[in-house]
This record gives structure tokens, sequence and C-alpha cells, in this order.
């Protein structure tokens, strides 16, 4: 079969370890160029370490592909439009971009320290757009390329004490969804994938309760590879006609996420006043409000 991203140029953001490492990994198997970026910090953010990236680049040597490691921030937007560079100056363009990079800082809301907030959305929500635009402006001139942002159940659906995560992932979402309508007269595509893997992330998740330590072992059972094939496909020619969308990916699973549209309206012909919301307008829409779920109400049965 033919090689689906072949001389494509692909940079993956946060590929020295889990989810990241799988696409890029991929991508090249696939035929692409990758940039596979990484500054190598701990899971929090903390620190800094070139052979995650360097040793995912000699990986893909090994298996007869081209990569190049970059080790830059997403968080701030000058380092992040330099892994943009990176992509130009060693191949020459740029055909798509994986905002996969991120951290987890976790704490109920009420103990959540502005400072964990702020890094949390400077990495996922700002580093997906400072990726992106500094990208769009070479996709604008080419008039082409795809984007595939990561988003998470966490701001889809919910999960507990990921204020600062789940804010971000949805902000994530409307980022996709708008770049899709901006830059679709130019051929550009933009989609969002929420993934479901057992990732250096993932085990920073508390483990105090039963529940909680079954939750984990069944995570642990899905891994990383699952979700790059998905990533492979929508940065591909055969994606052409997709985007704007959100996709899940649970082990062999591929799930379409529904939009938020309205579901239930009502009407008062004289208009509202807070007494008459009250009496009559919240008590219509009270039955189908949304229910505080988590992913783990919705997601109840076991990997496939």
């Amino acid at each position: 079969m033919a090689k689906s991203l072949q001389d494509k140029v692909i940079i993956v953001t946060g590929a020295g370890r889990g989810i990241g490492r799988e696409i890029a990994l991929l991508c090249a198997a696939e035929g692409a160029k990758v940039v596979v970026n990484d500054p190598g910090g701990a899971a929090d953010g903390a620190g800094s370490n070139a052979a995650p990236a360097e040793e995912v680049v000699e990986e893909i040597k090994k298996r007869g592909g081209t990569a190049v490691a970059n080790f830059e921030s997403v968080a701030e937007a000058i380092p992040a439009s330099k892994i943009v560079k990176t992509a130009t100056d060693h191949f020459g363009r740029l055909d798509g971009v994986v905002n996969n990079a991120g951290i987890l800082r976790d704490m109920i809301f009420h103990k959540m320290s502005v400072e964990a907030f702020e890094a949390v959305i400077k990495v996922h929500l700002m580093g997906s757009f400072y990726v992106s635009h500094a990208a769009a402006r070479l996709y604008r001139e080419q008039e082409s390329g795809s984007f595939v942002h990561f988003t998470s159940t966490s701001g889809l659906i919910g999960n507990y004490g990921q204020a600062n995560y789940a804010a971000a992932k949805l902000g994530i979402v409307g980022l996709s969804k708008s770049i899709a309508l901006d830059m679709g007269r130019f051929n550009v595509r933009s989609n969002c994938v929420s993934p479901f893997a057992w990732t250096r992330m993932i085990g920073t998740i508390p483990t105090e309760t039963d529940a909680e330590k079954a939750r984990v072992e069944k995570i642990k059972q899905m891994g990383p590879e699952k979700i790059a094939p998905v990533c492979a496909y929508l940065l591909s020619d055969a994606a052409k006609d997709v985007t704007g969308q959100i996709f899940g990916v649970r082990m062999n699973e591929i799930f379409l996420f529904g939009q938020h549209r309205p579901v239930r309206s009502v009407h008062r012909g004289e208009g509202w006043t807070p007494q008459t919301i009250a009496e009559h307008g919240m008590p219509a829409l009270k039955g189908s409000f949304s229910k505080l779920d988590r992913s783990a109400d919705i997601f109840t049965w076991d990997p496939i």
C-alpha cells in the first residue's frame, strides 16, 4: 500500500514520550519528514532534557525515516514559532501540525493555585494557539495544511480536580473550530482528537480508593500507539473533506463527539421577569439539564 504521508512535513509537539512519540513514529513510517518537538520536562512541566526527543529521532532514523529534534517550549510565542521555523529550515515546507504537548497540575478547585491554572493554560491552550498561528501563515501562502489538536473528555464531559486542564481542553475545541471556519477557504483543515491511553501524565492521577485503582488499571490496557493511526489519517490527503470535528480514540474504538447545540427552548410572548423564569421558564427547561457527569460515568464499558 502507498504511504499516506509520503514526503509531507509534520510537526508533533510533546513527541518525546507517550502519545506524541507514537504519532511521530507512525508519521515517519507513513513517509513523513517529522519535527520531533519536546523540551523534555517532567509531567508537571518542570525541568528540561534533550534525550526524549533525540531518542525518538534516532529511532525514526534507525527505521529508515527522516526526522529532526526540536527542544523549544510551546508555552511562549517566540519559542513556539521556532518549532515551525525548524520545519521550514530543514525541510522547506510544512504540511501538518499535531498539537500534543501537555502538562498536568491537578488540584481540587478551591485549592488550585493561580500559577497551576495559568501554567496548564499556557502549555495546552496558548501552546496550541502559538504553534498553529505560526503555521497558519505558511498554510495561507501554500493554500494547504492540516492541524490535529488534542482535547480531552475532562473538558468535553468533566472530571474532578482538573479545572485548569478542562478549561484548556475545551478552549482548544473552540480554537480548532475557529481555525476550520477561518481557513477552510485556503484548504486548511483543523480537527480535535480526545485520547484514552496510558501515559506518563495519566500516571499522576490519584489512586486512593478501590474504584480509582480499578479505573487506572483499565486505562493501563490502552496503549498510546492506538491513538496514532487516527492522527496520521487526519494529516493525510485522504481526510481532505474532514474538518471542524472532534474524534475520540479508545483502544480499537473511534468516536465522533457531538458539539454544543440548543436542546430545548421556552417562549413567553410578553417577555420574562426573574419571577416568571423561576415559575415557568426554568421548570420547563430542567428536564433537559445536562448532568454533572464525569468521563468515567459515560464510558462505563471496558476498552475494546
